[in-house]
Parts: structure tokens; sequence; C-alpha cells
């Protein structure tokens, strides 16, 4: 970022005094419109970031350059986006690093694609596989917007991830959010270094059984993780402090596993009887 202040061009999120959020795109001239009156883009190119601007109606609004959480939550969407808090576990718990070279699986609406670009830096690349055209022009435009242009370091292919040459394009991490993880395992172990891990996001009790047992079964991983994440907002005001009466709950699986190095066998588990 090279200023302080808004400029033509760039993303702007504004939010009135009720919390009520909107994300447009700064463009001199132009009028952003509510059901609280209007306001120009021009009241607020030139301003510092965190301004207050004022509609014709009198209501106020913060101007705001939004973060990565705040803008993949107000995006436009194709695909249903990973949300923050998952996010969040992915990078962590996938150990996306600067200078990585992540594979990534589909790419839906360019919500994680986002954070995987801003992990690994620009020393680092992210290719992503997408399957609909829809989808992929929806995380092409995402991403750029986000960015302010096509990052010279991410790969955007529309086709199967099963087509990825793992020889000529070897990965650090890789990353899927799929229908049908669990069929592109084997090229999935062909592209991933010794050491590597791989993360899986999915929906249901089912998918998370046949992903988990297909790594099983595959003898060159150490023993999948699986577990979700579910975040509690608070309310604090003073001494009322409550939790808030919506929380955001389940909304996938995360399976994490690491490469082993060729040859070498996972150790049998120990496992407690079902009782069967």
């Amino acid at each position: 970022m090279t200023s302080d202040r808004f400029e033509d061009g760039e993303q702007a999120l504004l939010i009135d005094q009720r919390g009520r959020r909107h994300l447009l795109k700064l463009r001199k001239g132009e009028t952003f419109h509510s059901d609280r009156g209007w306001v120009t883009h021009d009241a607020i190119i030139g301003h510092p970031d965190g301004s207050w601007v004022r509609t014709s109606k009198g209501t106020r609004y913060l101007a705001l350059r939004p973060t990565l959480a705040e803008y993949v939550l107000d995006m436009p969407r194709g695909a249903q986006v990973i949300y923050p808090k998952d996010a969040a576990q992915i990078l962590m718990w996938g150990d996306v690093f600067p200078g990585a070279r992540v594979l990534e699986a589909g790419a839906g609406s360019g919500a994680l694609t986002c954070s995987l670009l801003q992990a690994v830096g620009p020393a680092g690349v992210v290719t992503s596989y997408e399957i609909r055209d829809d989808h992929l022009h929806h995380a092409r435009r995402n991403v750029e917007t986000f960015f302010g242009q096509v990052p010279p370091n991410w790969v955007l292919r529309s086709g199967d991830l099963n087509s990825h040459d793992g020889a000529a394009e070897p990965a650090d991490r890789v990353v899927l959010d799929m229908l049908a993880p669990w069929e592109c395992l084997d090229t999935v172990r062909a592209a991933l270094v010794p050491g590597g891990v791989l993360v899986g996001y999915v929906a249901t009790t089912t998918q998370l059984s046949r992903l988990t047992e297909a790594l099983r079964e595959q003898q060159c991983w150490t023993e999948p993780q699986a577990w979700e994440s579910l975040v509690r907002p608070w309310h604090v005001v003073g001494l009322a402090v409550r939790p808030e009466h919506r929380m955001i709950g389940h909304t996938a699986f995360l399976v994490t596993a690491r490469k082993l190095a060729d040859g070498v066998v996972p150790p049998r588990p120990q496992r407690r009887p079902t009782g069967r």
C-alpha cells in the first residue's frame, strides 16, 4: 500500500453506526446509493483510511480499507467461500510459509486463494485448478479485485487436478476443497514433496470418512487428523458481558496429513476395539 489515503480504483468498506457494511470499488465521478442516501466516491478518494463520510440524508459511514477477512465476507460469490475461521486453520495447520509452492483445487470464489497468495508472498507460487468455468471467472475477478491485479505468482487453470504433472511442478503444500478429494490422492502423492502437508476441506461426515480412510489405505501418510472449528462471538458493553445469541457453527471439516518419504510406511495405529 503506497498511501494512507484512499485512491481511485481501490476498495473501500463503508460501515454505518448500526454495523451495516457496503463494499465498493472507488471510481472518480461515481456515486454510492443506499436507503440512507447517497455519497460521491470523490468524497472518499483522497481522504485518510478510517475517515467519516456523510450521505445526502445525513447518515455517517466509516470508510476503511477492507482487511482480507472483511473482503472475503463481503465480496461477490459464485461458490460458497471458505470462511476466515477455516482459512486461518488451513494456513496454520497447513504450515503455509513465505516462498511455498501451493497446489489448490478448486478455486471456488477465490477466498482461500487470496489467503494463500498473501501467505506465500511474492517468492511463492499458488497453482489453482477449477473445473467449473463460472467459478473460475468469479475466482479470477475476486483475486484481481483484492490485489489490484492478477498476481504474477498465481497460476489459475481450468480443468481437473488429475491433469497436474507433479514431476514437473512439485508442491510443498496441497489444499483440496472439492467434492471427492480421495479421487485425486494419487496425483497429490506424486506432486507433494516428502514432509509436505495435505489439507482437505470437506462438508459432510461421509466425505470426511472417505478421505480419511483413503489416506490410510495409501500407506504413505502420517495418521490423518480431523476436526472442525466453531466461533462464538461475545457481546461486551460495560458489565454486560455475555455470549452473542448467534454463533458461527459448523461450516466444514478439516483433515491434515503429511507425506512420508519414499518407501516409508506409517506405524500401525494402536486403537481401542469398537466393541462389536
